[in-house]
């Protein structure tokens, strides 16, 4: 029963904390806990300055990382590249000019980086490129997704952004299993506002991170009231996220319920072939008590008893196990899948209703086999006849 249990929750768990490890790590390593972006109209982020600085008086905000986002490229093969009917390596990006240590605070963008190193203030010409840039982390090759080849760190790269070019070199390579992070160049703000030619500190992208995500909807109402929203778009971790996640979350949690249901099947024939051969076994000892007088319904409720007594049992050294040893060990050492770090979601509520949902099934299928030994004749049931 315990294990019939640590089925039914620990299952659809995992398959639902894959999406919600992705989310968690989409917050923590992108959009943190509240972003605000350009509106839809707009390439920037207008009164970046007024916002940024209302953002660091309110009491929840522990820090912000202001970035400038611009379309670019990158191209690798041109010193290599004799012909000029061959095409050059490039691949189109996002560049993202950061303050180093801002964005650290933030996401934690220096504990990402796999080769190399972080960014410094005064690097000059240096980049830290995304691992879903480089083939050797991405060994795909389609027209619609691609890779350089033969790029690490040392290695120079052309840059090409808003009409500008400039010879770059890698200084570190960064892996976070969040595409809008590993499909991006990193390179310190002050020379990415100059080559964008930005003169007015207007940024592209302001993630802010607070004591806790829990303050992400109140910080956002307070930006709102300020009437923010007339020049950028404000939104929770929970509104930037992409929608194909909240599908996946969905479509997860419907395949752990099929799962969870099988597992329930199969909990109940284990109870009803347990209490089935437990009652045969004792037929001549039913019979007796009810020649003696004992009510038939006291005898078959015994064994409903017996099945309940099984029932919440297991449940409680399963709910033992998954509060006290899985969930606490899967947060603090996460399932390393490709795209996310898996943890095990369990909510009380919905796992006290799996709980309730044993019980019963349980006991409906310890009356049953109890019933019909019961119903049967006293005096074949004594002398053994069937």
């Amino acid at each position: 029963m315990t294990l019939t249990f640590l089925n039914l929750v620990v299952v659809s768990g995992i398959l639902v904390g894959l999406p919600v490890g992705a989310v968690n790590v989409l917050r923590e390593r992108y959009t943190s806990d509240v972003l605000i972006t350009p509106l839809r109209e707009k390439t920037y982020i207008e009164q970046s300055q007024t916002i940024i600085e209302t953002v660091e008086t309110l009491p929840e905000v522990v820090a912000l990382s202001a970035r400038y986002v611009e379309s670019g490229s990158l191209e690798a093969n041109y010193k290599t590249r004799t012909r000029n009917d061959t095409l050059p390596e490039q691949v189109g990006t996002l560049i993202a000019g950061i303050n180093p240590a801002d964005e650290e605070a933030v996401t934690g963008l220096q504990e990402l980086v796999i080769e190399g190193s972080y960014l410094e203030p005064t690097d000059f010409d240096q980049v830290v490129i995304g691992s879903l840039l480089l083939s050797q982390y991405l060994p795909i090759d389609t027209p619609g997704f691609l890779t350089l080849n033969d790029v690490g760190v040392g290695s120079k790269v052309k840059l090409k952004i808003n009409g500008h070019e400039r010879e770059v070199t890698v200084k570190g390579i960064v892996a976070s299993k969040a595409d809008e992070v590993d499909r991006r160049v990193f390179m310190v703000d002050t020379q990415v506002r100059s080559l964008i030619g930005r003169t007015d500190f207007n940024v592209d992208e302001i993630a802010i991170k607070l004591t806790g995500p829990e303050h992400a909807s109140s910080t956002k109402q307070a930006l709102l009231a300020n009437n923010f929203d007339s020049y950028a778009k404000v939104q929770t971790y929970e509104d930037a996220q992409p929608k194909f996640l909240d599908d996946i979350k969905k479509t997860f949690s419907l395949l752990g319920g099929i799962i969870s249901s099988i597992g329930l099947a199969v909990a109940a024939i284990t109870i009803f072939i347990v209490i089935f051969i437990n009652a045969i076994t004792r037929r001549k000892y039913i019979g007796i008590m009810k020649a003696i007088g004992i009510d038939a319904r006291a005898i078959e409720l015994s064994y409903v008893f017996q099945s309940l007594f099984y029932a919440v049992i297991g449940s409680a050294i399963g709910l033992f196990l998954v509060y006290g040893v899985l969930v606490p060990y899967f947060d603090a050492f996460p399932i390393k899948f490709p795209f996310s770090d898996g943890i095990l979601v369990a909510p009380f509520i919905g796992t006290m209703f799996r709980v309730v949902l044993l019980v019963i099934t349980t006991a409906i299928a310890g009356y049953i086999p109890a019933r019909i030994i019961v119903s049967k004749n006293t005096l074949d049931s004594i002398l053994g006849r069937k």
